[in-house]
C-alpha cells in the first residue's frame, strides 16, 4: 500500500493545485518513485489511498499497466482517514497475510524485498538516523530487532513497514480518522512491534525546502 491521502499542507503553495505525491523529484512524481521501489521488489500488486485532488492521481496512474503494476484504488473523499484510519479501509483490498506500506513522500534506497515480518511481530518498521526535523527520534531498538518506546538511543521511523491485518483488528468498527502511532503503542505493550535499522538514503520530501534536498541530492 502506498499512502497518498495526505492534503500537503506543509508543501503549500506547491499542492495549491496538485495532490503531493505528483510533485516530481528529478523527473519523476513521488508516486511514481515509490511504484518503482516496489515493483523493483516484486511487488506488482499495489493499494493506493487518496483523498485530496485524488482524481489527478488516478488519472495519472489508471490501472497501473503502464508502470508494470495493477492499481487499485481505496478512496477517502469523503476526508482523510490518517495512516491507521486509511490502512483500515483498505484492508477488504490488502488481503489477510502481511502487507508492505509505504509513505509517497518519503525517498529512500531501502530493499522492500527484504522486509519481512518476524515470527511473534504484528508490525515491523524500518527505522532511520533521527533528521534535523525530529531530533528526539519516535523509538528505539532493543536486542537488535524489538521495538520500544525510546529509550537511549533514539531512531525516526522512515515510513516504511510491514503490518499484519490482525494489528488493526480491534479497530474495525467503524471507519474513523486514526492515527498509526497509538496501534504501534499497543504492540510495543504487547512484545509484537519489531524493527530493524537502515543508515542508507533516506529523505522525507514534506515541505519545499526538502523538495530541494532532493532534487539536489
Amino acid at each position: 500500500m502506498i499512502l497518498a491521502a495526505g492534503r500537503g499542507e506543509r508543501m503549500m503553495p506547491l499542492t495549491a493545485n496538485t495532490p503531493k505525491p505528483l510533485i516530481k523529484v528529478k523527473n519523476t512524481t513521488l508516486i511514481e518513485h515509490s511504484i518503482n521501489a516496489l515493483k523493483q521488489a516484486k511487488i506488482t500488486n499495489i493499494v493506493i489511498n487518496t483523498s485530496y485532488l485524488g482524481e489527478q492521481l488516478i488519472t495519472h496512474l489508471g490501472d497501473g499497466s503502464k508502470f508494470g503494476v495493477r492499481i487499485n484504488y481505496s478512496d477517502e473523499s469523503a476526508g482523510a482517514l490518517e495512516t491507521a484510519g486509511g490502512i483500515i479501509k483498505a484492508l477488504p483490498l490488502l488481503g489477510d497475510k502481511p502487507f508492505v506500506v509505504i509513505n509517497s513522500d518519503v525517498l529512500c534506497d531501502y530493499d522492500l524485498s527484504k522486509l519481512t515480518l518476524p515470527i511473534g511481530s504484528l508490525a515491523h518498521l524500518v527505522l532511520i538516523d533521527n533528521p534535523p526535523h525530529n531530533p528526539n527520534g519516535d523509538f528505539s531498538l532493543v536486542n537488535n530487532h524489538q521495538v520500544t518506546n525510546v529509550h537511549g538511543q533514539s531512531y525516526t521511523f522512515s515510513g516504511i513497514g510491514i503490518y499484519h491485518p490482525d494489528l488493526f483488528k480491534s479497530h474495525l468498527e467503524f471507519e474513523q480518522k486514526l492515527p498509526l502511532y497509538p496501534i504501534l503503542k499497543e504492540a510495543i505493550a504487547n512484545g509484537q512491534l519489531s524493527g530493524e535499522y537502515h543508515n542508507g538514503y533516506w529523505q522525507d520530501v514534506g515541505t519545499p525546502d526538502r523538495l530541494k534536498q532532493a532534487n539536489n541530492s
